[in-house]
């Protein structure tokens, strides 16, 4: 039925390039475990529910008696739980059998000018329902559900009614109780295709484009229909950064990769390093990765100050030439930093100009001489017990001197001194990584029993997930 099915979109949390640059795929082990949650919670607030009125015409011995019940509320539910199948190809498939339901309510009855009414108690015997729906995309990337099929059965009706006149109406509800079943059951089907298009209409309102901060928003719109077997349904998402200030593309694109099977998950994820790159390129698109750097934003602990007196152990004639000023330093990103993912670990490519200047008491700015600081950063990643774990290490740095106004200078002390600094840096990173950062949690569920690898152009994330037990209704 449409609750059972609504789980497979709560656990995926919603263009179209040619390739999907993330990629996720649900299990049957996930889809069940979302049948089962999502069962339990449907017969939890079964007894919130007030049914529509039931009203229509009946012949008795008398003549025709216009009946309406009223005010229909649940007493018990006897819930089996469904069954949902991947439907290969087209969509999901979901049936139910034996479903009894005993409901209490009003009852009024009209003949002619005699107006009655009182109580009663209905029991509703095995009822059953086979459904199919249709999952595809539409033009904007949202996810589409569509019902192709349903059928719906009422074993039997009880109706025991108090009050009023109810013992002349009593003894001839085996002649009308088929007409109360006939019109239970026709009614199930409408009403189960009726939620499925008020679900599509939700999915179709949904957000592809989400702001992350005042800097980058994140597209995420399906890049075709969902891709289903009898074991797994796969979705492909664009998965692409962008500067809110520019919205311009990235020099790249989004390679192809085949996100390995792993059994026993419930969920699997593959995030390319096209998106990490957009997210790189989007600040750098922006101007985000620039800043300038002077002496007031050292800690005092650093001996090494940025005045020209101080710079002088690297660069000799800079104090010469000018005695005792401060300086600034220009830095900016040459090119967006680039993440290269391999098995095991993922290198981060950085390329940084730095402009150095001398400022003269009187404000006046004095160029003094250009460098390229190029590096590469290797990382490891994990999850471990709900956080992110791993390390970073400089693999390289080259420190180049593009031009100076001071003449030449030997740029391999200046070299020494920064990789020392890198790696001091990287050292405080590595002690919060061994520590563990914890990982966002979503709303209304977790992922629990999480692996991550890292692969050659992506990382795969193979996870279980726990819904968790808060109010959910929300989700319909």
């Amino acid at each position: 039925m449409l609750p059972s099915l609504v789980v497979v979109f709560m656990l995926l949390s919603c263009a179209c390039g040619e390739n999907p640059a993330v990629q996720v795929i649900l299990t049957n082990k996930g889809l069940q475990y979302g049948k089962h949650a999502v069962t339990g919670w449907i017969q939890e607030k079964l007894n919130h529910i007030t049914f529509p009125d039931i009203s229509g015409d009946v012949h008795i011995f008398i003549g025709r008696v216009h009946y309406t019940l009223s005010g229909v509320t649940i007493k018990k539910c006897d819930l089996p739980e469904p069954t949902v199948e991947f439907l290969q190809h087209i969509g999901l498939k979901t049936s139910i059998a034996g479903l009894s339901v005993a409901l209490t309510g009003e009852w009024r009855t009209r003949f002619g000018v005699i107006h009655d009414g009182g109580s009663f108690n209905m029991a509703i015997f095995n009822i059953g329902v086979n459904s199919a729906v249709h999952l595809g995309s539409d033009a904007g990337g949202h996810l589409s559900v569509t019902s192709i099929s349903c059928e719906a059965s009422v074993r039997d009706v009880a109706v025991h009614f108090y009050g009023g006149a109810s013992w002349i109406f009593q003894p001839f509800v085996k002649y009308f109780k088929g007409h109360i079943i006939g019109m239970i059951q026709s009614k199930i089907c409408p009403e189960i295709e009726n939620a499925i298009v008020d679900f599509d209409h939700h999915l179709q309102a949904m957000n592809v484009s989400f702001g992350v901060n005042e800097v980058l928003t994140f597209d995420v719109p399906l890049t075709g229909d969902p891709e289903i077997d009898a074991s797994d349904m796969k979705l492909g998402f664009k998965g692409e950064f962008y500067s809110i200030k520019t919205h311009k593309e990235p020099p790249f694109v989004a390679q192809e990769y085949i996100l390995p099977e792993q059994a026993g998950y419930m969920l699997s994820v593959g995030i390319s390093e096209f998106t990490l790159n957009s997210a790189s390129f989007g600040y750098f698109s922006a101007g985000e990765l620039q800043a300038l750097i002077n002496d007031s934003m050292i800690p005092p602990y650093i001996p090494v100050r940025l005045n020209t007196s101080s710079m002088g152990m690297f660069i000799p004639q800079l104090p010469k030439m000018f005695p005792g000023l401060l300086m600034n330093l220009e830095v900016y990103a040459r090119d967006a930093p680039m993440f290269s993912l391999q098995p095991g670990s993922g290198i981060l490519g950085t390329h940084i100009d730095v402009k150095a200047v001398a400022i003269e008491p009187n404000g006046t700015q004095v160029p003094l001489f250009k460098l390229f600081i190029d590096s590469n950063i290797t990382s490891k990643m994990m999850i471990a017990e709900g956080k992110l774990m791993g390390s970073v290490m400089l693999d390289n740095i080259t420190l180049t001197l593009v031009s100076s106004e001071i003449g030449i200078f030997k740029t391999d002390p200046l070299e020494n001194a920064v990789k020392r600094g890198m790696v001091l840096v990287l050292g405080k990173l590595n002690m919060t990584l061994g520590k563990g950062i914890l990982l966002p949690r979503m709303k209304h569920a977790q992922l629990v029993n999480t692996v991550l690898k890292m692969q050659k152009g992506f990382v795969a994330i193979y996870s279980d997930a726990e819904i968790l037990q808060t109010d959910r209704s929300s989700y319909l």
